[in-house]
């Protein structure tokens, strides 16, 4: 592996430019970006135009993606990068002129909307089109054009009218997609399901080394550069990454077919990482300069809107959709705000430090933004996609059981205090998706999770690892003790593979989709199991 001391001094020396309380501000948190990018300060005159005519490879290596959909608008996403493994993807410091289309039919013969955008050098040549004046519960094609290039073609929606009164909605749930660890094979088949929309609930990219032969993939036909084996830090690292992660065309297929709702864990930035607190000891402002440069890095790469874009190492990521009258989804943060792990991480026995009331997962901001989102809604189904198991996980059934610090349980106030919101919202139908662990979990939300007899107030869907882990097995070793010491545990399955969710009038219904197989490509796709939930009564039952 690359000896990453060299680069953690380029950071330093950032840092030092910028003392914390300077850095927490908003000018500060841009001044410290800027410097360590070379990005122009504002009233610097803008880069120069080139013509895309004069682009000779293929700039739309890295596909097109959709995010976000409303009933009028939808969110396209492009990066021109014609060498997206070298520093700059192949591009000039030049803006380029990107045109797009949008039809009711994959061949472009009833274009509805067409335009252009400008790509950008200094947001790495990404293009985040808004389109709006949309129709309500459409399905549309999309594409781009850069000089005598054109991209590949998108499928995409927009989301039904605010009343409508939508019998169906089908969504995937995905996480965890170590590049070493494996293959992308569950998005091949992701892409050839009939689903609404796909959630990432995090840990899109890993910050960790990627060796010449990408690890557990054992590339025989190609070499990696050796500047992904080391850990990321610089967004000059970050944005390379996305482009091996991008470039992966299972990933480019999942992407064109369905529109996706994104949110972030740790690894997009750093492992378990809690707010400004980083896993390892180094200095705050260095820290949050490399936050910065995750995070410009993510919404760069990310098909995400205006108020995403993020300022120095602050992104608001929580957000809320609308499907109908079927379904309310609140996406949520559980990184960027939440109080450090308590008893140093890991899995340990509660006590007073992770119960101490004051911990919060979301910030009191978001938690408040919730609960008070819950009140208004009139969804049948109110959705949670969010980043870290919410339920109540012993490790073994004894008195001397651990739970884990970096999942809600080291959080129970800010979880009693959600889920208490939730009843008191009159939240009738709660549903919470979940990534992180790289296993597929069914559990029942209970109100008291050590009384099982107490009332079930809604149901956790955890979708299990693209990639991370490895192949994984049905049964991992922590099975029998996991399933014994939790009764309102469900499913648990530890293969690499997805989720699908059906919201209905009168129930919902899970299916844990798996592959047998990441370290090696091409591996089926199975069904380990199935569960409904019904409407006005919580709780997952075999279907």
């Amino acid at each position: 592996m690359t000896d990453t001391s060299d680069h953690r001094r380029e950071l330093r020396r950032a840092a030092e430019h910028v003392g914390r309380r300077r850095f927490l501000t908003v000018t500060g948190a841009a001044a410290a970006l800027a410097f360590s990018v070379n990005l122009p300060t504002a009233g610097a005159a803008s880069a120069a135009e080139l013509d895309g005519r004069r682009l000779t490879d293929d700039p739309f290596t890295l596909g097109v993606a959709s995010g976000d959909p409303l009933p009028d608008s939808v969110l396209l996403w492009t990066r021109l990068a014609p060498r997206p493994y070298e520093p700059g993807s192949g591009m000039p410091r030049a803006r380029v002129q990107v045109g797009w289309e949008l039809a009711r039919d994959e061949r472009f013969r009833h274009v509805v909307r067409r335009g252009t955008a400008t790509a950008h050098p200094e947001f790495d040549h990404s293009v985040h089109v808004e389109v709006k004046g949309l129709d309500a519960g459409r399905v549309l094609h999309y594409r781009f054009r850069a000089g005598n290039w054109t991209s590949p073609v998108g499928r995409t929606r927009t989301a039904p009218a605010p009343g409508a009164r939508n019998s169906a909605l089908s969504l995937a749930a995905v996480s965890c997609q170590a590049y070493h660890d494996g293959h992308f094979t569950a998005y091949r088949h992701l892409a050839r399901e009939d689903v609404d929309v796909v959630f990432h609930l995090g840990d899109y990219l890993y910050e960790y080394a990627v060796n010449a032969t990408g690890g557990a993939r054992g590339y025989t036909d190609r070499r990696l550069p050796a500047h992904f084996d080391r850990e990321t830090l610089t967004l000059e690292d970050y944005r390379l990454r996305y482009g091996l992660y991008k470039s992966d065309p299972d990933l480019i297929a999942a992407h064109a077919a369905h529109p996706f709702v994104v949110t972030w864990d740790d690894h997009e930035t750093e492992n378990n990482y809690a707010g400004g607190t980083p896993e390892n000891d180094v200095p705050p402002a260095e820290f949050l300069l490399r936050r910065a440069a995750a995070y410009r890095a993510y919404w760069e790469n990310q098909p995400l809107r205006a108020p995403q874009r993020p300022t120095g190492p602050d992104m608001r990521l929580y957000r809320r959709l609308r499907f109908g009258r079927l379904a309310q989804f609140d996406i949520l943060d559980t990184r960027q705000y939440r109080s450090d792990q308590a008893y140093g991480d890991g899995w340990q026995r509660p006590g007073p430090e992770s119960e101490d009331p004051a911990r919060t997962m979301t910030g009191t901001t978001q938690e408040r933004w919730l609960i008070n989102g819950w009140r208004t809604s009139r969804a049948t189904w109110n959705v949670v996609p969010q980043q870290v198991v919410l339920a109540q996980r012993r490790d073994v059934p004894t008195d001397a059981f651990k739970v884990s610090m970096d999942a809600w349980d080291g959080y129970p106030a800010s979880r009693a205090r959600v889920l208490r919101g939730a009843e008191e919202a009159g939240v009738a139908n709660l549903m919470v998706l979940t990534g992180d662990v790289h296993v597929g979990y069914g559990f029942d939300l209970k109100r008291d999770f050590d009384d099982p007899d107490s009332r079930t107030v809604g149901t956790e869907i955890v979708a299990t690892s693209i990639t991370s882990g490895k192949d994984g097995s049905d049964r991992p070793g922590s099975w029998n003790n996991q399933m014994r010491a939790n009764p309102h545990m469900k499913f648990f399955n530890g293969r690499r593979g997805y989720a699908v969710v059906t919201l209905g009038r009168e129930a919902a219904r899970a299916d844990f989709r798996t592959v047998p197989a990441v370290t090696t490509p091409g591996a089926p796709l199975a069904t380990a199991a199935s569960f409904v939930t019904e409407v006005g009564n919580q709780g997952l039952t075999p279907a």
